[in-house]
């Protein structure tokens, strides 16, 4: 068939790319160009890169800011049959849609009608549930609210980041987006209505990676693989910000696990060194756990990271990186500051 794609980040390139394997892609709807990256240079987006790469830079590639009449006179000038959209970003009204004999599809990283919206891949996480999935839905003048053509599951370990989870989620959406034009175009497709209690996921914003620290291990933990690799959870280190890149959560009741905190991460204990052999035993650990204020660095084990207090359990913080310094392994960072445990972690600079 001849298919409009339209998409912008990342997760949609797979599916461009099974596209232009299968059918006639006759153009490509993408966001214009935009500020990326630490230097903040202007880059086109991923699914624009892809689509210069598969044909050349004569290949129709439409970056309206919105879908009114010069748009649609674009679009309507490659005659395409059918669109199909991933993580484009953009709401497709009645007149966008009647360009398209066929109508359009939807590839959409979850199980709908769970976590309409923009994040569903974050929200699953930071919900610690233990399963999402990705279906291919009819598009509709509402949100997300289009009839299911096909759908995978994902069963989650609970480890996931969300770029992990996106390489997955990815793989698949180009599989069902090809299974189900391969129905449209056989007559055999079978939509079926969203069934279940909706729920909705927000445009996520820098700002949300701040680590609150009064929140469980299990939380924080989850915030950390969810806005991994963005916009990256952070916290306050010594009037600097911090990221946190990977981390393990433990429970409130740590028995044997941190045999190997140091003596000095009691608050009343002499200072000694941070890489000897521990001397603290598994009953001495909690009583310093249990003394410690949210945010507070309360040991270094060996196998487990640089400990902080959480409002129930500890997290142990395992990569690491200061503002405008390179990602570090736990151990390294620890090399790097001096009196590291006692301090407290923060919210502000």
């Amino acid at each position: 068939m001849r298919v409009l794609f339209a998409g912008s980040p990342e997760i949609a390139v797979p599916t461009l790319r099974a596209l232009a394997r299968a059918h006639q892609v006759v153009g490509v709807l993408t966001n214009p160009e935009s500020a990326q990256g630490r230097g903040r240079a202007v880059q086109p987006t991923a699914v624009e890169l892809a689509a210069r790469e598969l044909w050349g830079p004569a290949f129709p590639i439409l970056k309206p800011v919105t879908l009114r009449t010069e748009a649609r006179a674009e679009v309507a000038a490659l005659k395409p049959e059918i669109l199909v959209s991933f993580a484009y970003g953009k709401i497709f009204g009645p007149k966008f849609l009647a360009l398209f004999p066929k109508r359009g599809i939807n590839v959409h990283p979850s199980l709908l009608p769970r976590y309409r919206g923009s994040s569903p891949i974050q929200q699953a996480i930071l919900d610690m549930v233990p399963e999402t999935g990705v279906c291919v839905q009819t598009i509709a003048p509402e949100m997300d609210t289009g009839d299911i053509l096909c759908s995978e599951r994902i069963p989650l370990t609970g480890r996931e980041t969300s770029a992990t989870l996106s390489a997955v989620a990815a793989e698949i959406g180009a599989k069902l987006a090809l299974h189900a034009l391969d129905a449209i175009a056989q007559g055999k497709e079978q939509p079926a209505p969203q069934q279940g209690e909706p729920s909705y996921c927000q445009k996520i914003s820098k700002s949300d990676g701040l680590v609150d620290w009064r929140l469980s291990s299990f939380r924080i933990d989850a915030r950390v693989r969810a806005f991994n690799p963005w916009p990256l959870a952070y916290t306050y280190f010594r009037g600097q910000r911090l990221n946190i890149l990977e981390s393990y959560p433990f429970a409130s009741s740590v028995g044997q696990d941190f045999q190997d905190l140091p003596a000095r991460s009691r608050p009343d204990a002499p200072a000694q060194s941070q890489s000897g052999p521990s001397t603290q035993s598994a009953s001495d650990a909690q009583s310093a756990l249990w003394k410690a204020a949210p945010g507070a660095i309360i040991g270094i084990d060996r196998h487990k990271g640089i400990v902080v207090q959480t409002g129930d359990g500890v997290l142990g913080l395992l990569v690491l990186q200061l503002a405008g310094r390179k990602a570090l392994p736990f151990a390294e960072f620890a090399n790097g500051a001096r009196n590291l445990v006692g301090t407290v972690l923060s919210s502000q600079a």
